[in-house]
């Protein structure tokens, strides 16, 4: 099937991001709406936070999950696709690795909840990333693009808040306007957001995406909606040489060499970076080390705190 904007199926070859926000004003109008709400500072309770290269699906009958979100968000981007019917939602954090088979993924896990919904479509939502200096964020748009259009669906289009419309400037340099979403998930509404809270085993989930190692799926589907689990691994990931001279390195050289947008990273980005490269130093081979018996790690949310507790499933 393929890709519909506004009743239309977009055709082939596909457009980038400026021609089909120009051929469609409808994407103005759309952005616009989303940049003029008020972000918000959302807290642990109720929350499940994607980071990147992760996936995650709920339903609005879901007790554990009131809101699905991501931020830290420059050159990537977040996905957002939701069954207008049932209200089955899937968000995504995507930097270029593994597209064509986290977008498979995503249609299949959210059809799959949408069984049994008679009325409805799919609708998709592409937002964050900006018009930055290497086109990062241009070429990662085409290629979700192109990997929705293949599906044996058809996707509407409804939301493009990314490139030139993400964009402004300051001082000559082009900044992102929003870093981050969350999704209402009862409601579907997206609105901006930051997570200062970024769920458990944040320097392991890192980890996996800095060093590029994997087992499985780029993307990793961290969310079991049916059982209200949130899983974390197994997955191996490649050592890195000399991580003890990356730890002693200025926050200049670290925000330089690890970052694909450094003008413009968020204030905690090196914090965050030494935190995972500790982690790497401490637990070169997770395999061995973190996922004994290449068990996952389990959470489930507390009834009385609300925050994510440590599971033996």
């Amino acid at each position: 099937m393929v890709v519909v904007v506004g009743g239309v199926a977009l055709e082939e070859p596909l457009p980038d991001s400026t021609t089909l926000i120009h051929s469609h004003p409808g994407f103005r109008e759309t952005a616009s709406h989303l940049l003029a709400i008020p972000s918000k500072i959302v807290g642990p309770v109720g929350l499940l936070y994607v980071q990147q290269r992760e996936m995650a699906v709920t339903v609005p009958h879901d007790k554990n999950v009131s809101i699905i979100g991501t931020d830290d968000v420059t050159t990537c981007v977040t996905v957002v696709l939701r069954h207008s019917g049932s209200g089955a939602v899937c968000l995504s954090h995507l930097d270029g690795a593994g597209v064509e088979e986290a977008v498979m993924n995503m249609v299949s896990r959210v059809q799959e909840l949408a069984m049994g919904y008679p009325e409805g479509r799919l609708q998709l939502q592409l937002i964050g990333g900006y018009s930055d200096p290497h086109n990062v964020t241009e070429e990662l748009f085409y290629n979700i693009l192109h990997s929705f259009h293949k599906q044996p669906v058809e996707v509407e289009l409804i939301n493009l808040t990314l490139g030139e419309l993400n964009t402004t400037v300051r001082n000559g340099i082009h900044w992102p306007i929003i870093y981050g979403v969350g999704v209402e998930v009862k409601s579907g509404d997206v609105f901006p957001a930051t997570f200062p809270d970024k769920g458990p085993e944040c320097a392991l989930r890192s980890a996996r995406h800095l060093t590029g190692g994997h087992q499985g799926p780029q993307v990793l589907d961290v969310y079991d909606c049916g059982l209200g689990l949130l899983r974390i691994g197994p997955f191996n990931y490649h050592p890195i040489r000399g991580v003890d001279l990356w730890l002693e390195q200025p926050d200049e050289f670290i925000l330089q060499h690890l970052s694909t947008s450094p003008e413009v990273e968020p204030p905690h980005f090196v914090m965050q970076m030494r935190a995972t490269l500790k982690y790497i130093q401490e637990h070169p081979f997770p395999a061995v080390t973190v996922f004994r018996d290449n068990r996952p790690h389990y959470y489930r949310r507390d009834e009385i705190s609300g925050t994510w507790t440590p599971f033996r499933y």
